[in-house]
């Protein structure tokens, strides 16, 4: 079987105008948002299988990373964003509002396909996935006061969903899933499964962004120009940030994986569960709404962008 991981960059920059192209068929429009989460739980599903249980206990021994992580993520994050809104959305203080609250919420699911990607430690990774989901929770309401001087609430159960849908759920079943596995007396049988899910997940990946593409794709062609004002902020955000966290890895003498890890997840945002916050906290500012849908326009090839450097940079180290 032809690995898809040899093609995944073209893979997923074909997923974006396809999910865009798709979107201008009203059935699609209408029911692909609903595919985002299921196709994201099956990609996290298959990334889960494949880790051995021994490499999360190893990588929760690591305190060094998550208190960088976290100094990074919800201290140094935020006034970089609020300075970068200051700089370049002065003109409208709702971009303002908006871009602060989607660039202050680390990523909680695909940034592990990324690291995967990259060669990185997708435990070490996986391991600040509850914190960074727990505490962008409880500081998002403290940033939008102290820098959109707005207050609002996350609901409780929908926080416990996405934890149990994104995170428990899909890793109680990998370890299921390796148990009956493990019972298979066929070796080269179960390691043509495990390599076939590790496959799977560039397209999954794929499908998860055509399907967020398709589901706001009229949105998104008739307010292109939110992605040229957006651009500049974004990816200074992206450049300043990678360069501190390779900074960070290296002064602590990080090897190249862990210091991939510590970089994707400094970097990737969290859009969906942004988007429904923002339509719980602000009805009525649908530019808003509109930041959180057109970011990844930007981020998907910025991090296509990054993985290549980061690629680039492992080949270098290995010679």
């Amino acid at each position: 079987m032809i690995k898809l991981e040899k093609y995944q960059t073209l893979i997923i920059f074909a997923a974006m105008p396809l999910g865009l192209l798709l979107g201008q068929i009203k059935v699609l429009e209408t029911y692909a948002g609903n595919f985002v989460t299921p196709f994201l739980f099956v990609m996290l599903l298959g990334a889960f299988l494949n880790i051995p249980l021994k490499d999360y206990r190893k990588a929760f021994s690591n305190v060094t990373f998550s208190i960088i992580t976290i100094v990074i993520n919800f201290i140094w994050t935020p006034i970089l964003v609020w300075f970068l809104g200051k700089l370049f959305l002065s003109h409208s203080p709702i971009m303002q509002l908006g871009f602060i609250m989607l660039m202050v919420t680390p990523c909680t699911d695909w940034y592990l396909i990324f690291t995967g990607m990259v060669k990185g430690n997708v435990p070490l990774s996986a391991t600040v996935l509850p914190v960074n989901l727990v505490f962008q929770v409880v500081l998002l309401p403290v940033y939008l006061l102290i820098f959109g001087n707005v207050s609002g609430t996350v609901s409780l159960p929908d926080v416990l969903s996405s934890v149990t849908i994104m995170l428990i759920l899909p890793f109680t079943m990998a370890q299921i899933g390796k148990w009956l596995l493990g019972k298979l007396h066929n070796s080269n049988q179960r390691e043509r499964i495990y390599s076939s899910l590790g496959s799977m997940q560039t397209l999954l990946l794929a499908l998860a962004i055509s399907a967020m593409f398709a589901s706001k794709g009229k949105s998104l062609l008739t307010n292109l120009n939110v992605i040229a004002i957006l651009l500049i902020p974004v990816l200074l955000f992206y450049l300043i940030n990678f360069l501190l966290a390779q900074t960070a890895g290296k002064a602590i003498r990080y090897s190249y994986e862990d210091r991939a890890s510590l970089t994707l997840t400094t970097i990737a945002k969290n859009s969906p569960m942004t988007l429904g916050v923002a339509l719980m906290a602000f009805p009525n500012e649908p530019l808003i709404h509109l930041i959180m849908v057109i970011e990844p326009l930007i981020e998907l090839p910025a991090m296509m962008l990054i993985t290549r450097i980061l690629l680039l940079l492992r080949k270098r180290e290995m010679k």
